[in-house]
């Protein structure tokens, strides 16, 4: 095997080419309308599970356009997520994305509460009067909150991307949004993190921006 070389701002293109090349090898067809989010997923993390494991919704992606060209809130449960999505395409659509994690109130009601800071975030993000879309990619106890919340009827998240990863409660948690209503985008299983929840979002806008990878 031989390395090619490829222009800097060829690498993200030649990259989807290889991606396309090996799902056709793999005898894998994804739904048009899907492709776009979950190729994203496939180019940050070199993984081809992701063609079976990410899971949409009824209509997803259109409610998720729908949410993002209304202006509606993002919040992540890591800085990692946050700094990952991409703010210079989010602002063309009068989006602001915010993490509550290093909030000094936050840390002392999750304390308090004998919680997470995760779960806290979630529940003050919920107190908020305006649709917004939660982007969790490393915590299985936001999910378990606004879960908490809905069951209570306390709460309906205008849109849910679960994809924390891990051992302890992921694969609960993820199945508990997959049993409601709410719309989302989740990979089944142990499998995520930080960066596919970032690279979920900007698939997203980047397709909204006109954008297109594959």
């Amino acid at each position: 095997m031989k390395t090619e070389f490829v222009l800097p701002g060829e690498i993200e293109k030649r990259s989807f080419e290889i991606i396309a090349a090996e799902l056709k090898e793999r005898n894998i067809k994804l739904d048009n309308k899907l492709a776009p989010v979950i190729c994203r997923a496939i180019h940050t993390t070199a993984d081809f599970d992701y063609a079976h494991t990410l899971v949409f919704s009824e209509g997803a992606l259109d409610k998720l356009k729908e949410l993002i060209k209304s202006g509606a809130a993002i919040v992540t449960d890591t800085n990692m997520a946050l700094s990952g999505i991409n703010k210079k395409t989010l602002a063309v659509f009068g989006c602001e994305a915010k993490c509550l994690m290093a909030d000094e109130t936050v840390a002392k009601l999750a304390k308090e509460q004998k919680t997470t800071r995760a779960a806290v975030s979630m529940e003050i993000a919920a107190s908020w009067n305006k649709p917004t879309i939660f982007v969790v990619g490393n915590a299985p106890t936001a999910l378990m909150k606004l879960y908490e919340m809905y069951q209570a009827g306390l709460y309906k998240p205008a849109f849910i991307i679960g994809v924390p990863v891990g051992f302890v409660n992921v694969v609960e948690a993820k199945e508990e949004i997959m049993e409601t209503d709410i719309p989302y985008i989740i990979n089944k299983g142990r499998k995520g993190g930080s960066n596919v929840a970032a690279a979920i979002c900007n698939a997203v806008l980047y397709e909204l921006s006109g954008r297109k990878c594959v």
